[in-house]
């Protein structure tokens, strides 16, 4: 037991690097909020729903952080921070990486019968701050989603999601490469909801004075001999 808490609190050290100590990660409410997490859904299983919700709504009051009892969660799952809402068929994948404020939110099922509603985090995705993944899609493994973008529809393996609504967007080799990238995209590819359509159009004035002055370039380059000639 004792060599599988280390193992889990080695993962988390592994994507944080704030703590000093082991001891440090135990005081994280991400990991009280999973720990109580397992008991809630045990009793779950075992179809004690109302001592379930109990449990949930203890952990809650101490964490900030709302874990439907039904939730699957695999092994290595790290909240950092808090204020994060798991619906209940949510099912994560093993060592995936939730940053605040996120919701693993549900929609309507559109012929009105209650199933799966909630998002499927496969093995190693990760989910900025802000985030919003709704609805019963799939996230598929060592994806990212970036701070504040709100994905509806599934996610390919191994891509970066910005924006709202979410699309995927590339990023540069060598941060592709590294295991672990904080809060799921490089700095430079982060986008803020509040700006995102100024920053869309100062992309897309840059584009047009590069290909101003390109045609600029090329008159004047046919205009030289025209010049010589007439000399």
């Amino acid at each position: 037991m004792f060599g599988g808490l280390s193992a889990y609190l080695d993962s988390i050290r592994a994507r944080d690097p704030a703590p000093r100590s082991r001891a440090e990660i135990l005081l994280y409410p991400g990991v009280w909020a999973l720990f109580w997490h397992r008991v809630a859904h045990r009793l779950f299983r075992a179809r004690l729903f109302f001592l379930a919700r109990a449990v949930n709504h203890l952990s809650r009051w101490l964490t900030a952080i709302d874990i439907h009892p039904g939730a699957t969660i695999g092994r290595n799952f790290f909240i950092d921070h808090g204020f994060v809402v798991i619906g209940e068929t949510a099912q994560i994948g093993d060592n995936v990486t939730i940053y605040q404020c996120v919701t693993l939110g549900g929609t309507s099922p559109d012929n009105g019968v209650a199933g799966k509603r909630h998002p499927t985090l496969s093995d190693g995705v990760i989910i900025g701050s802000g985030a919003q993944v709704l609805g019963p899609i799939t996230v598929g493994p060592r994806a990212r989603v970036g701070a504040n973008a709100v994905v509806t529809k599934d996610v390919p393996e191994g891509a970066v999601m910005v924006g709202i609504p979410a699309k995927p967007t590339l990023v540069e080799a060598g941060a592709w490469k590294k295991e672990f990238v904080p809060y799921g995209t490089p700095c430079s590819e982060l986008y803020d909801p509040a700006t995102q359509k100024l920053e869309i159009m100062r992309c897309e004035l840059e584009t047009m004075r590069k290909r101003l002055d390109q045609l600029l370039d090329e008159r004047a380059a046919e205009g030289r001999p025209e010049q010589r000639d007439r000399a």
